[in-house]
């Protein structure tokens, strides 16, 4: 459930920590092969989940050893009609995944707030396609017509806020 959606803490003033590229870390330095630079496909297996956990809870406790409250994305950036069915994800899964994504930063948010930090679920959304050499431009209301599915599944199952990563041009951007 959203917590923060009406008031993000992150606005007030405190010190807050945002996690420091998932897919790149996940590649980069864990050799995760992730088709499509894609991270949500991890939530298909057990040993993928205890890895994405384990990424949060580690940036989590970083924020709270600093006194700082924590933004944490969710793994959805390449979870979005384009890409998903590149993937071989019908739009039912992908909802599914998407709000999985969510729920998963749930019990993170529960057991770092108790020691009294505030963690913010952001759902993250990325380029249709691909973010540093796009091919195709939309328009902002083509942008706002194939980015709506994921934004309201992402509401829906509670994320506190959305954010746009890697979007190149304005018309997406919009």
């Amino acid at each position: 459930m959203s917590k923060y959606r009406n008031e993000l803490p992150q606005l007030g003033g405190e010190n807050f920590l945002c996690d420091s590229g998932l897919e790149t870390t996940l590649v980069f330095h864990d050799g995760i092969d992730l088709p499509c630079f894609a991270s949500f496909p991890l939530l298909r297996s057990t040993e993928g989940k205890e890895r994405l956990s384990r990424y949060f809870r580690e940036h989590a406790a970083i924020a709270a050893r600093h006194g700082a409250g924590c933004v944490l994305e969710t793994v959805t950036w390449r979870a979005h009609a384009d890409w998903g069915k590149q993937l071989g994800y019908t739009p039912e899964a992908l909802d599914a995944a998407n709000r999985e994504a969510v729920e998963m930063l749930f019990p993170i948010r529960e057991e770092f707030e108790q020691s009294g930090g505030k963690l913010v679920i952001s759902g993250n959304i990325g380029p249709r396609g691909d973010g540093y050499n796009p091919e195709s431009f939309m328009t902002a209301q083509e942008a706002e017509a194939y980015h709506t599915r994921q934004v309201g599944v992402l509401e829906q199952a509670g994320a506190d806020l959305v954010t746009a990563m890697t979007i190149t041009y304005s018309g997406e951007a919009i």
